[in-house]
């Protein structure tokens, strides 16, 4: 499978409108294993372009797990719902941080078939989230409502 290309600039672009961190379970660049990949909200295998209103930054973890995913069932409803779309959606509608901070809660049923299907209270991201927690670096600041063109 051949991979789409992505500039440079447009590269940069994706990585600062995230302010460096995963755009879904919110794990900074900084302090990850794996450099962090752009991805594509609507896979380019089922007609996404690159464009950056199609792009997020991504962790391995969340890349991984959502691969060509659009939707997922909400755990609560059972119903098959559209995941997580941080150029379309308001994070802090459909998330929130525990009172440790240290998992992150679905609030909507997009927020919680994302929070299933991306796995991302994963142990290692959990662990990562209380280390930084400790340090007086997490949780991170919410991200800024998308940009309305």
């Amino acid at each position: 499978m051949s991979r789409e290309y992505i500039s440079i600039g447009l590269r940069q672009l994706v990585f600062e409108r995230a302010q460096g961190y995963c755009e879904y379970c919110r794990s900074p660049a900084r302090v990850a294993l794996e450099t962090l990949a752009i991805e594509h909200i609507l896979p380019v295998s089922r007609g996404g372009k690159t464009v950056a209103e199609n792009l997020a930054l991504a962790c391995q973890g969340c890349n991984n797990y959502k691969y060509t995913k659009t939707e997922a069932v909400d755990p609560v409803s059972a119903q098959a719902v559209p995941l997580y779309n941080p150029r379309q959606m308001n994070w802090v509608e459909h998330f929130a941080w525990n009172g440790d901070t240290t998992l992150m809660l679905g609030l909507t049923p997009t927020g919680r078939a994302t929070v299933n299907a991306l796995r991302i209270n994963r142990t290692g991201v959990v662990n990562l989230r209380q280390l930084l927690r400790d340090a007086g670096q997490h949780p991170p600041d919410d991200p800024s409502p998308p940009q309305q063109d």
